[in-house]
């Protein structure tokens, strides 16, 4: 096994995910592969272990960085930075799985992507592929005023746990865990592999644990393995449930291979017989303990470092400014901004900022519109954090940024901070926050253009203040093709990338999903309500929020409504809009948005399974 049984390994100090060692050998594989030594598929089921993701453009890749539990310090902002300049497009991309994404790599710069990441203590290993993936946690644990207790040191041991585990990339699938210690659901364990909830029980502390939940084909909750674990049994149930996994999985048939699907065929009485099993097994060899007392883990204390004096907001601006984005696809538009308004400030504070459990101390959300920010941006962010407050940021499944431990005397300094940086934007968490996976910009399996809907659906709602007033809790999601990426299944408004012809001419359209969502109950999954052509989406929005404004209960919120809604309800709301017929449609319906050319969809061969 591969977890380090040492303490500094759990907290704010943390020693390093990467083995340099992989770097060489990815060199020497590629050698292999390119002299035909290897054939395509040995070299892909590799690379994609070692997060290289091959994109439907020729020559180039998607490097997926691992963030476990979402935790990023200033030095690994910086090598990501360089990463973004250097070889990408001069920007990342947050995924709803705390990772980090860099597109438009070429095969040749991969090794030296490595590199980077290992010299800052980061690794892209089982980053994609058949493998334990990146395992994510709130990323207000430690913090936050409702939570059990801090998840952090126990979701990081799993990390080391698993990371380059024998069995960690021999599974029929990809397999997620995430870990969740408040009492809603930040980190959305319902939809994991593995979900692990915080509980107390009688002074003692544990796990409520949740197996076999996902999204895409045959959305599923989580099943109920324990309702209380003791922590002292943390790894050994982890530990069995892979094994079962990976001993009855359906290896031949990828796209039915998740553990959803196991426990659908053999049931859930045989699952628990055979976990049981195993549990005794694991058992008898001993197994691993945490490597800290479970009752009294390490705890994140206020930083006592002395913070570095911040830059001027001219200096910040000025930094932001030298950001330099190029390549195919959307870009982040960078616009410091200088000159804010009380009223501007005031209403960021009411929704990008939380008091912490600490008096004295908030957590501040950084908005990050589609989960994009420049190598500048990335600097400048690193900075921040230390002057303001812990010296690290978490992502979030949202697609943004936290702060954590800002004083609250110096929340409007770090505003105007992030103002001027150009990430200064309002609305974090509201309907307004919207997701998005990359889509057709650069992954072969999607069929629209997703991030083109987003940007499009942020600027309406946003240039319609109305619009989150009325909803302010609803969450809006969207994906490129039927999988899960950008948790469109769990949106109280979703949207998944389809396509219809109309005289032979390919029109990009979406999916109309309502009523999911994650709470403590578990998951619930959006029903399909319609079936828009795509530059029509904006007036689904409309007209959802409407129905809403108009027809809810007193004190209901949307996510609610649109769970309890009649769907023929919705339906009609929309039916007009489904229609397309020849007489009128306009040139644009044949275009996706974000793009300027005609609607050509090619769906390619996927690599989320090898």
């Amino acid at each position: 096994m591969s977890a380090v049984d040492d303490p500094r390994t759990l907290g704010r100090t943390r020693i390093s995910f990467a083995d340099p060692a992989e770097v060489d050998e990815f060199v020497s594989i590629l050698g292999q592969f390119e002299s035909g030594e290897i054939t395509p598929d040995q070299w892909r089921a590799f690379r994609l272990l070692r997060g290289t993701y091959g994109q439907r453009q020729d020559g180039v890749q998607m490097i997926r960085v691992k963030i476990p539990q979402g935790l990023i310090d200033g030095p690994q902002l910086h090598a990501l930075a360089d990463i973004a300049e250097r070889y990408s497009r001069g920007f990342g991309h947050i995924t709803t799985r705390q990772n980090l994404q860099f597109h438009f790599v070429k095969l040749a710069d991969v090794p030296a992507v490595l590199d980077r990441c290992a010299e800052a203590g980061l690794t892209t290993r089982e980053a994609c592929g058949n493998s334990i993936r990146n395992i994510t946690a709130c990323p207000y644990a430690g913090v936050h005023h409702t939570e059990v207790f801090d998840v952090t040191p126990y979701s990081e041991a799993m990390t080391r746990y698993f990371l380059r585990h024998p069995l960690a990339s021999k599974l029929p699938r990809k397999f997620k865990i995430g870990f969740e210690g408040c009492p809603e659901d930040h980190a959305l364990t319902a939809i994991n592999d593995i979900g692990w909830k915080a509980r107390i029980r009688d002074g003692v502390r544990g796990f409520q644990v949740n197996v076999a939940g996902g999204t895409s084909t045959m959305a599923k909750s989580g099943y109920l393995l324990y309702d209380f674990m003791p922590l002292s049994e943390m790894f050994r149930v982890a530990e069995s449930v892979v094994r079962v996994y990976h001993r009855l999985g359906d290896y031949q048939h990828k796209h039915k291979n998740r553990m959803k699907f196991l426990i659908k065929s053999i049931g859930w009485d045989r699952f628990r017989e055979e976990f049981e099993s195993i549990l005794v097994e694991v058992k008898a060899e001993g197994g691993r303990e945490l490597p800290f007392d479970p009752e009294h883990p390490p705890v994140e204390n206020a930083p006592t470092f002395a913070r570095p004096a911040a830059p001027s907001f001219a200096e910040t601006a000025s930094r932001a400014e030298q950001s330099r984005v190029h390549g195919p696809g959307i870009l982040p538009e960078v616009k410091p901004q200088l000159r804010v308004l009380d009223e501007d400030f005031h209403r960021w504070q009411q929704t990008n900022v939380q008091p912490q459990k600490q008096p004295g101390y908030a957590l501040v959300t950084a908005t990050i519109p589609l989960g994009d920010f420049t190598g500048a941006q990335m600097r400048v962010l690193a900075d921040l954090a230390l002057s303001y407050g812990d010296g690290t940021v978490r992502v979030t499944p949202d697609q943004d940024l936290v702060f954590r431990w800002v004083k609250t005397s110096e929340v409007e300094a770090l505003y105007r901070q992030l103002c001027a940086t150009g990430l200064g934007l309002a609305e974090a968490g509201t309907v307004a926050d919207v997701t998005s996976c990359p889509g057709a910009e650069s992954c072969r399996l999607a069929v629209t253009q997703s991030r083109g809907l987003g940007r499009t659906l942020e600027a309406h709602i946003r240039s319609n203040p109305a619009l989150i007033e009325k909803a302010p809790d609803l969450h809006i999601k969207m994906s490129g093709c039927p999988n899960g990426c950008g948790q469109h299944h769990i949106a109280g408004i979703g949207f998944q990338g389809s396509i219809r012809k109309l005289d032979g001419r390919p029109v990009p359209q979406y999916f109309v999903l309502v009523g999911g969502a994650v709470d403590d109950e578990g998951a619930t999954f959006g029903r399909v309500a319609a079936k828009i052509p795509a530059r029509r989406i904006t007036d689904v929005i409309d007209r959802l929020i409407e129905l809403y404004d108009v027809s809810h209960n007193a004190g209901e919120t949307a996510t609610a409504f649109f769970k309890r809604i009649d769907l023929g309800t919705v339906k009609s709301t929309l039916a007009d809009l489904e229609k397309l017929e020849s007489a009128v449609a306009t040139d644009e319906d044949f275009i996706d948005l974000g793009e300027t050319t005609q609607f050509t969809p090619e769906v390619m061969d996927g690599e989320c399974a090898t």
